[in-house]
C-alpha cells in the first residue's frame, strides 16, 4: 500500500461541488487500487460532504501527511483554512471560500515540491471568489506556475483512448493562450508562444506514451485564413512556429483548419492538438468526453491533475455532480507518478 502514489486532493471552493465529488469518488474502490489519496482542506467541510452522501466514511483529521492512513472507509484530511468556511452557503460567491481554496492549493503544492506527496489533484475553485479574497490569478494554472516559480507552462486537457477516440495515446489539447479576454489573444499569440506550447505537448506526450506524438496545430482564423482573406496570423505566426518545431524534431503539422482538425484527431490521425485560445480547445474536447476529460498543468516541477469542470454552483451540494472527471484525474496522476 505504501508503494502506491501518494496524492493530495485539494478541497476546492467549499461552496461548489468539490467536497461532494471528492467524497463521491472516495467510495469507488478502484481509486484506492491506484493510489493513496488524502484531502487538503477544512475537515468540517469534508464531514458535511460525508453527511450529504449518507455514507459511514470516517474523516481522519491529521496534522502531517505522514500521519495519513487512507482507505475506502477513511478520508485523511490535512487541516487547512479558517473555521469561517463553515458559515459559507452552498452555491454562493464568497471571498472566504476563495481564501480557503487558495490556502489548500498553496499547502498541497508545497507538499509536492518538498516530495512529501507524489502529486496533487485539485477540485475546482471559483475564479471570482479567488479574486475577492485578494489573489489575482486567472485560475489554478497560473497560481501553480507562480508557486512553482516557472514561466513556461500550459494547460492541457486530456482524454484517454476509448471507443470514441481512436488514437492509442488518447488525445491531448494544449492551449497557446488561456484565461484571457478574446481581444488579447491577438497580442499574446506569438510565434515563440506557439513553439513553446508545441514543445510542452511533445515532451509530455512522449513521457506519457513512450513515443513521439503526432501533433496538429490549429489555425486561428476561419478556414485557416483563406490565404490571407480572413487574416494573416497563419502565415506570419503559426506556420513559422511549426517550421521551427519541425526543425527541432517534432512530428507536427499545421496550421490546419480547426473544424476538420478535431475530427481528424478523433479518428486517430493526431495524438495532440495545439489550440490558439481557450474555447477553441475546450469546447471540442469536452464534446468528445466532458466527464472523462482531465486538466493537466504542463511545465511544472510537480505533477498536477484536475477535473475539467468548474464549481457548478447551480447544482452544488445536491449530489448531482459527476464524479467521473475526478476519478479519471486521480487515475492519470497515479499513472504519471509511475512514469
Amino acid at each position: 500500500m505504501k508503494q502506491k502514489p501518494f496524492i493530495a486532493i485539494t478541497l476546492g471552493d467549499p461552496a461548489g461541488v468539490g467536497p461532494e465529488i471528492i467524497v463521491g469518488a472516495w467510495t469507488e474502490t478502484v481509486v484506492h487500487d491506484w493510489c493513496r489519496p488524502m484531502v487538503v482542506g477544512h475537515p468540517g467541510v469534508v464531514r458535511r460532504a460525508v453527511e450529504l452522501w449518507q455514507t459511514d466514511l470516517h474523516v481522519q483529521e491529521i496534522d502531517s501527511p505522514e500521519d495519513a492512513d487512507p482507505s475506502d472507509g477513511v478520508i485523511p484530511c490535512l487541516a487547512c483554512g479558517s473555521d469561517e468556511v463553515l458559515a459559507i452557503k452552498p452555491g454562493r460567491l464568497d471571498a472566504r471560500a476563495g481564501q480557503a481554496a487558495y490556502e489548500a492549493v498553496v499547502v498541497a503544492a508545497g507538499l509536492a515540491m518538498s516530495g512529501r506527496v507524489d502529486a496533487i489533484t485539485t477540485a475546482p475553485l471559483q475564479k471570482e471568489a479567488l479574486h475577492k479574497a485578494g489573489h489575482n490569478f486567472p485560475g489554478h494554472t497560473e497560481l501553480l506556475a507562480s508557486l512553482c516559480g516557472v514561466e513556461n507552462f500550459a494547460m492541457m486537457l486530456y482524454l484517454a483512448h476509448d471507443d470514441v477516440l481512436h488514437s492509442p495515446a488518447g488525445l491531448a489539447v494544449v492551449h497557446v493562450t488561456l484565461h484571457t479576454a478574446l481581444r488579447n489573444v491577438f497580442t499574446e499569440m506569438t510565434e515563440d508562444a506557439v513553439l513553446a506550447k508545441s514543445l510542452l505537448a511533445d515532451e509530455f506526450m512522449t513521457r506519457l506514451t513512450g513515443s513521439r506524438p503526432r501533433i496538429g496545430v490549429c489555425s486561428l482564423n476561419p478556414h485557416g485564413g483563406e490565404g490571407g482573406l480572413f487574416g494573416t496570423e497563419e502565415r506570419t505566426i503559426i506556420r513559422p512556429a511549426v517550421e521551427r518545431a519541425i526543425a527541432a524534431g517534432l512530428n507536427i503539422k499545421g496550421p490546419l483548419a480547426t473544424d476538420t482538425l478535431m475530427i481528424r484527431a478523433r479518428d486517430g490521425e493526431f495524438d495532440a492538438v495545439v489550440a490558439m485560445y481557450h474555447d477553441q480547445g475546450h469546447i471540442a474536447l469536452k464534446l468528445l468526453g466532458m466527464h472523462q476529460a482531465v486538466n493537466i498543468t504542463l511545465g511544472l516541477p510537480i505533477i498536477r491533475t484536475s477535473v475539467a469542470h468548474g464549481t457548478a454552483f447551480d447544482i452544488a451540494w445536491q449530489r448531482k455532480a459527476e464524479t467521473s472527471s475526478l476519478i479519471e484525474a486521480l487515475r492519470v496522476a497515479s499513472h504519471l507518478v509511475k512514469k
